[in-house]
């Protein structure tokens, strides 16, 4: 079983690499393959984790039955299908994006904004023990976190130091851009080269790992 598993997923791994000559049936089956798979495999696992887990153990096991609340909201949902019935998921839908933003907007404010915040402010001098390096690090993440800022300032015109404080900030936007273009390219070389791996050292038996 092992063998024919291997020889699968490198038919496929073969299927997929032929669009790069051009889009072919092929191509196709494998990538509606993997689609239908992944759909089915999550649609597995949500609804033993959610109908399962969530909704029929804490109600028929631990008695929880005010949670049958939360699996009407979900049944909603799904009256979105029909045209007479999609009324009736709007009040999900609100309920959902309510409760959520709710609880997520305040959590965010915090960990994303205030907390980086604080540590932009007070890195350069709130450890005593940091080095040179610490320091310019420091230095550098505070300026650029302030030209960032100047930058997306709209309700003033760029002009005089505002605009050469603004054009600090692009330069350290098309920084981030660039590093996380290039870490985004790596991942997939990463993959590729597993790819590659795996067809010579596990499929055709040559190489260190065969």
């Amino acid at each position: 079983m092992d063998g024919i598993g291997i020889w699968v997923a490198a038919l496929l791994t073969l299927a997929i690499f032929s669009f790069l000559y051009k889009e072919n049936p092929v191509y196709r089956f494998a990538e509606h393959l993997f689609v239908g798979v992944s759909a089915g495999y999550y649609l597995v696992q949500y609804c033993f984790s959610a109908i399962y887990k969530k909704l029929w153990v804490p109600v028929v096991d631990d008695h929880n039955y005010w949670i049958i609340g939360g699996g009407i909201l979900g049944f909603l949902m799904l009256l979105r299908f029909h045209r007479k019935t999609e009324w009736l998921s709007r009040f999900a839908i609100a309920f959902y994006v309510a409760a959520w933003s709710g609880y997520l907007i305040p959590s965010v404010i915090k960990a994303q904004v205030l907390t980086q915040v604080k540590g932009t402010i007070l890195a350069a001098w709130d450890t005593p023990d940091m080095t040179l390096y610490d320091h310019v690090t420091a230095a550098l993440l505070l300026i650029g976190t302030v030209s960032i800022l100047i930058y997306f300032y709209f309700s003033h015109a760029h002009k005089g130091p505002l605009r050469s404080i603004s054009q600090v900030g692009i330069t350290f936007l098309m920084i981030g851009f660039g590093a996380s273009f290039g870490y985004t390219i790596m991942g997939r070389i990463t993959l590729l080269i597993g790819r590659f791996q795996f067809l010579f050292y596990e499929w055709m038996g040559i190489g260190p790992g065969a």
